[in-house]
């Protein structure tokens, strides 16, 4: 894959208006280097690893990025992550600057893996993200997930699909 490029994300199959369904094809197994790749960095509040204003900041971020024009077609991607049990950084990929938004750089080589399942599983897909990076040479780098679907969408598209990032 070229540097800095995603797997393609079909953002018009959209029948909630909300989060487009997830086709997980080439989403898998994937290796993604990034070289200086821009993102839009936001936190959350959480309490036990359970976000309380995801939403509304996510909202906010995504709301930006689509009146600044700051995303490339089929390549989204927010990566999220816990700093503690109450705090967690999400990362938004854009294509340039956003107003009032801390923007990050990022280097590195990735790989993915796609999980389907419950929310609550999410401890158990951390532990297989680092397991697979760990086979690859790399231990100590944060593991991060893409969250294809809020709680609500999933429900109605009957698939929970998740992509988990590791550094390698």
């Amino acid at each position: 894959m070229k540097v800095n490029a995603l797997p393609n994300y079909d953002m018009s199959d959209n029948p909630t208006g909300c989060c487009p369904r997830f086709k997980p094809d080439g989403w898998d197994g994937q290796e993604l280097h990034f070289k200086d790749k821009k993102f839009a960095r936001a936190t959350t509040r959480s309490l036990a690893h359970i976000p309380f204003n995801m939403g509304s900041i996510f909202a906010r971020v995504l709301k930006k990025i689509d009146e600044s024009k700051a995303m490339e077609p089929g390549q989204f991607v927010a990566l999220s992550h816990d700093l503690s049990p109450f705090k967690a950084e999400h990362l938004f990929a854009v294509n340039k600057d956003l107003p009032d938004e801390e923007m990050k750089s990022v280097s590195g080589d990735f790989v993915t893996k796609v999980f389907e399942g419950p929310y609550r599983n999410a401890g158990q897909w951390h532990e297989e993200m680092k397991s697979l990076a760990h086979a690859q040479g790399a231990d100590g780098k944060p593991v991060w997930f893409f969250y294809t679907t809020c709680p609500k969408c999933a429900k109605t598209y009957g698939k929970n699909y998740v992509v988990g990032f590791a550094e390698v």
